[in-house]
Parts: structure tokens; sequence; C-alpha cells
């Protein structure tokens, strides 16, 4: 990001942020390791780029007689503005930022003109889930060919405070900012639930669906479990501390046994504003305390200075600071950012209802929300991550038993207080043995109950202030944990950890960390013919395997499925998964199982790799926890001395166990995944497109390093759109068949 010399502190992107500055070791014992640069890896790429440049569908194949899983060629690495799936595939866009949800919005012009975005498509399609419809219109679990698509709008693409595609001039990038332009940067925030329908053999969104409907960060949410009416969550929206207004920064998603829609509140805290004299107004303490955890140091400014649009309170509630003068904060909106961080529920058929953040789950920067294998009479478990450097693994393990028949309650929502609202949550910590185990964050855990730096009060306390809870106890400092996912062959479950810059052979400062075993790289990437990145930069998938009392088991082994690296990496210290030029990736993300195939599918977001292919996803059908090798990463130290990194890895993944399904346009991030039951069309996201994008050249679609998906026919004007697509097999097979 740019410079911000006219605002208290300079923006970052917010996936870089470091916050966990507590003395939790990164394992039990730190090892150290040392650096290994990578050979030079600008002429190994192999293949070249495939020609699909104006078209989204590739040429057609022939039918094999007999379904083979990961049948498919593999796609090769891409620099094109163009989405490229394999032979035999098409690819479609379905629906982009600006379409309109209801009959009387109008057509979108792409130009910067236009309004009315609570009743479009928001910005940065991230996760999302399939909910289907029959042909009356009910849902259905085994529908296919109807349905609703339940969409986070995650963020908007910005260079400095303005999400300038949105505005004809590109918008105001300093303080303070027009309400009209906040107006909209705050509408294509949030969710979006969408009715598709398959006519044929092609795939459309009905904009007059009565089942449309968006949630920005103005929608009031009901807020439910242990922090519901805590002193923490009072505002002056809500003196009782059970609402507040609306869902942002939605990244990951989840879908209930029962039926309902879980969307993640992610890098929610760099909305917000907390100006200096804050410390001094709050007469220090807990609060401080808690709120430099989470990346709100007094001084902190906003990503878009939505707080400068004027006094109203839709932007008054963004100046996270004590500005009134009741003790409870009644009359300002010092608690504001209580009120986010956490995993929301949705029904996505009911449009009477009010969404729910479940507190329960924890308050932290959450991507997705995955399930455990329900099993009637056992507890359910929802496994999450907390996106950002060094941050931790949880669990949540409801205290009700799972009953068959809540798999179709006649209310879902209060299916979901049954699950979610009363259980225990957990944090990782990983042992250099391969073992693990899930320590219990409650009032009654003696490491909680003795933590000074931060004296909890109660459970709503410890709902609100995970990362606190972590530290505590001993958590372990992971590489970004993002989407996690379980598969539905064994119950384990993988954790896609993206990268961390912040790994180094011999740390310097509280925000350094030496590998452990479950982060066990710390190396030099280059980048192009000069960049060098340090760290983690290509990250790794880690997987679990719970012990023998399933859902509710406290220890766990473990081992990492793959390692990002391109393929001509140093295959001792960096592509230790052996990846070959076909199968080689960076910085994974989204990460979910097929039910219908249980293929794992991997989504890029990536910066480390861009400059030989754009992001990607690939397609894996992994083993299981164990199916490898131990390895020790023997590395010197600048002393002379070396020490020993024992890690765990899987079986190398041949080609026909791991391959590129399909490849982007400039700029994208690949992310979101939803199937229909019969595992024939698979829905994906690609999100900001173009985002590297000179806010200086908004007037020159030249200079647009992206036109997608205008460049592929799909929708007026140039600018380029996040959009979910449709992606089906020409034989009618399944997908990754």
């Amino acid at each position: 990001m740019s410079p911000t010399p006219d605002l208290a502190t300079a923006y970052v992107d917010p996936d870089d942020l470091n916050n966990n500055s507590s003395s939790n070791p990164s394992f039990d014992s730190v090892l150290a390791a040392r650096l290994s640069r990578r050979s030079v890896l600008l002429g190994s790429v192999g293949t070249a780029a495939s020609a699909v440049f104006g078209s989204l569908a590739a040429s057609a194949a022939v039918a094999a007689p007999h379904e083979k899983l990961l049948g498919f060629r593999e796609v090769v690495k891409s620099l094109a503005d163009s989405v490229i799936v394999p032979a035999g595939y098409s690819a479609s866009v379905l629906y982009a930022l600006g379409d309109p949800l209801t009959a009387s919005t109008p057509a979108y012009k792409n130009d910067g003109t236009d309004s009315d975005y609570e009743h479009r498509a928001g910005d940065h399609h991230d996760g999302m889930e399939w909910f289907g419809l029959d042909n009356r219109g009910r849902p259905s679990p085994s529908a296919n060919q109807r349905g609703l698509l339940a969409i986070n709008h995650e963020a908007t693409t910005d260079e400095k405070l303005s999400s300038f595609f949105l505005h004809a001039n590109g918008g105001t990038s300093s303080l303070p900012r027009p309400a009209s332009e906040v107006d909209k940067e705050l509408a294509i925030h949030g969710v979006a639930v969408v009715e598709v329908q398959r006519k044929g053999a092609s795939w459309g969104y009905l904009k007059d669906s009565a089942f449309n409907r968006r949630l920005t960060p103005l929608t009031e949410i009901e807020i439910a479990g242990p922090a519901r009416g805590s002193p923490l969550l009072v505002t002056k929206f809500s003196p009782g501390g059970t609402k507040t207004r609306g869902t942002l920064n939605n990244c990951g998603t989840g879908k209930t046994p029962w039926g309902t829609f879980l969307t993640g509140e992610e890098n929610w805290a760099g909305y917000f504003t907390r100006p200096k004299g804050d410390d001094a107004a709050r007469e220090g303490g807990k609060s401080v305390t808690a709120l430099v955890r989470y990346g709100r140091a007094e001084g902190a400014s906003s990503r878009h200075g939505w707080e400068s649009a004027g006094k109203d309170d839709r932007f008054a509630r963004w100046i996270n600071a004590k500005t009134g003068s009741s003790a409870d904060g009644s009359d300002d909106y010092r608690n504001e950012l209580n009120g986010m961080g956490y995993i929301v529920e949705l029904d996505a058929y009911d449009q009477t209802r009010s969404a729910k953040k479940r507190t329960g789950l924890g308050r932290f920067a959450h991507e997705s929300a995955a399930f455990g294998k329900p099993v009637a009479g056992q507890p359910l478990a929802v496994y999450q991550g907390d996106d950002s450097r060094n941050e931790y693994i949880y669990k949540w393990v409801s205290a009700a038993r799972w009953d068959a028949a809540d798999a179709n309650p006649a209310d879902r929502l209060a299916t979901g207080d049954k699950y979610l609202d009363q259980g225990t949550l957990y944090v990782a910590r990983f042992n250099a043995d391969g073992s693990g185990q899930w320590l219990e964050l409650a009032t009654g855990n003696p490491a909680i109950a003795a933590f000074s730096k931060y004296p909890f009060a109660d459970q709503a306390d410890i709902a609100v202030n995970t990362r606190l809870a972590g530290d505590a106890v001993g958590a372990t400092k992971m590489d970004r944990p993002e989407w996690c996912s379980v598969n539905p062959a064994n119950g384990e479950i993988y954790y896609a950890l993206t990268n961390n810059s912040n790994r180094r052979v011999e740390p310097s400062g509280p925000s350094q960390l030496a590998p452990d075993s479950a982060n066990p790289r710390a190396y030099s990437d280059i980048r192009g013919t000069a960049t060098v990145q340090t760290g983690n930069p290509n990250g790794h998938i880690l997987r679990m395997k719970e012990g023998a009392a399933g859902s509710a088991a406290t220890h766990f082994s473990w081992d990492v499925y793959l390692f990002g690296a391109e393929a001509s990496a140093a295959p001792g210290s960096v592509n230790l998964s052996k990846l070959t030029g076909e199968q080689d990736f960076s910085s994974p993300d989204g990460l979910a199982f097929s039910h219908s195939t249980g293929i794992c599918w991997i989504q890029t977001d990536d910066s480390a790799y861009t400059d030989v292919t754009n992001c990607m996803m690939l397609a894996g059908l992994p083993g299981q926890v164990g199916d490898g090798r131990k390895l020790t990463l023997s590395y010197p130290k600048a002393d002379g001395g070396a020490l020993a990194v024992d890690t765990y890895i899987g079986k190398a993944p041949t080609p026909d166990k791991l391959k590129r399904f399909l490849v982007g346009p400039v700029g994208c991030e690949i992310t979101g995944l939803a199937e229909t039951p019969d595992g024939k069309t698979l829905f994906v996201n690609i999100q900001h497109p173009g985002e590297t994008t000179a806010q200086a050249h908004i007037g020159d679609p030249a200079k647009y390093t992206s036109q997608w998906p205008a460049n592929v026919g799909y929708g007026a004007g140039k600018r380029p759109r996040s959009a979910t697509i449709a992606i089906t097999k020409n034989d009618g097979g399944r997908i990754g068949s």
C-alpha cells in the first residue's frame, strides 16, 4: 500500500498485521532453523500458458466411459487475464459486483455512477455455501437445479481510503470523505443471498427472486451466546448489549448440519479509528490492553476513513473511543469494536429472521467454520482459525449432543441456539513429537485464572477477548491459519496456513518467531529477479486427527499434508512435498472438501509466485495423518552452531493425487467454493481482479491490470469486477473427474 501521510498511522494490509506480542513460544521448545535460499526459479516453468484468452470455456473432450477422479489434464500456469479450466470443462460468469438483486434496480453501468448498492451484488466475493430449493421453492438438501448461494462480500479494492472502482473519478483519497462515497462503500460489504437456477446447460441468477437479500455493516444483528448482555457489548446503539449493527469483512464460511449459513468476520478491526488521547480517557486498564491485542492501539487510523463522513450515527460508530461521560459506554462507541469478530449464523431461506453472532465460538479474525462429522449422541465440533500472523487454531465443542432429528428442524436458528450458544472453546498447542492438545478456554482453567496481564471477569470476557485467553494458556503461534475443512472420508481436519513473513532463523523482536515443527520453514524466496521474500512465503497445509474421543477429544496427532513451493525450489528445505511443475503452488488460502467426490480443493491468495502465474485452484486426493515420514531439518546458526527442527510430512503427492485445475485472471484471489449435491456444478469466486491497478489510472481502461469479466463479454464497462463463476463438465460428469 502507498503511504498515507495525512493519516495518523499508515494503512497496512490487515493480513500482514501481527498483534500477538505474548511470550507464547511457537512450540514448547523453540527450535532454531537456518535460512535457505531457493534456487532461481524464473526459467523452470516447463509449460507455456494455456491459450484461453477470449473465452471462459475450454475445448470439449470426449467423455470417458468410466469416471476417474483427477482424470482431467492439469491446467498450466498462466499470466493471462482469463479464467482457465481443463479441457472438457466450461466456466461461465454467474453473479458479479453491482448486479441488481431486485426487479426495480437498474442494470449495472460499471462506470462509477451506480448507486443503490444495498440492492446489488457486493464486492470482493469470498466464501459461499449452497442451499437447495425444490421446484416449488422449498428447502431441499438434494436439489441440484435450483438453489440459493449465500455469499460473503469481504472488502473492496482500495489504494488509499477510497474504493476507487466504485466512484466515477476514483473517489476521495483524503479526509474528510464524502458521505455519498462512504454510503456506497458500506453497502458493498457484508453478505448476499441470491437465487440461482440451471436451465439446460446454463446457470443464471434470478434478479427478481423473493429470496434475494443483502446484509451490510448497517443491518441489525442479534448478539447470542455467553457475551449477550455483557457490559463489554454496551453501546449507544444497544445499551443492553444484546444487538449490534452489521457484519463486516466476511471471509470464510460454514454450513451447519441443520442447514444454516455461517460467515466469519475477519479483518474488521482496521475499519475503526482510535484517536490519540483515548488511553487517558479510558484511564488505562483492561480495555486498553484488549484494544492493543486486537490491533487498535491509540492513534490507529481506519482503512477507509468512514468516520469522517459526518456526524450521523452511521459514521460516528467507527470512532472506537470514549467520547461520552457515561460509566458504561451507553452514550458512545467505545465498545463498538467488541461487536465485531464473530461467527455469524444466518438462515438463508428465511428473510424474516435476524442473523445472530455466536459469541461462544470466540472473537478473532475468523475464516471458515468447519463442522466435524456429526455422530448421533456425541457433541458437535466446529474448527476455526485466526488469520493473522502468529495467531491460533480453535475448536468449539457443543454442550448438547447431536440429535439426528435436528438435521431437518422446524426452527433452524433455534437449533443454532442449542448447539452454538452453550459449549466449550479450546485452542490448540502443537508438540514437536507430532502430538497436540486442545486447551480449554474457561475461567476454571488455572492458567486463565492466574493471567495477570488481563484478569478475566467471566466467560463473556473470554468470548470477547479470546486472543488474550489463548495467550494465557500457551497456545501455539501459527503461520496465519486460513480456511479449514474436514475430510468426509475420515474426519481429519485440514488447515491452510497461508504464509508468515515473520519466521526467522534467529528472531529479533516480539513479532518474529523461529520455525517449529508445525511451522518448520524459514527461508528466502526470490520473486522476479531481485525481490527477496523472507519467512515462510509459500505457506503449507496442516492436518489433524482427533484422539479416541472424537469431537470431544482433548488430544490429537498431526502432520503437514503439503508444503507450498515452486517445483525447482530446494528439495531438502523448501520443496519438501516434492511438487512438480503441474502441482506447485504458493499461499494456500481457501480450502474445502467436496462431499460428492471427496476431492480437497485448494485455492491460493498469493503474491510470492505471481511473477510466474496468477492465483489458482488445485484438486487433491489426500491420504491420512501419518502416511508420510518424519524429517529433521538441520539449520546452521550465525554463531556456527546448529539446531534441528523435527517435522512430519505427508506422503508426497503423485500426479494422479494432486493437479492444478484452474488459473484465474490478473490480480485476483481464487476463493469460495460451493457445489450442487450431485457434484456436477462447482461455484467458485474470483475476488479483486485488477487490484494492482493504480487509482491514478481510473480514467484509462487501457492501464487497468485486468478488465475481467468484461473482456469475456459479461456486463458493461471495463472496470474489473469480483464475480462468482459456475463450472460444469461438458460430458455432464462430476467436477474433478
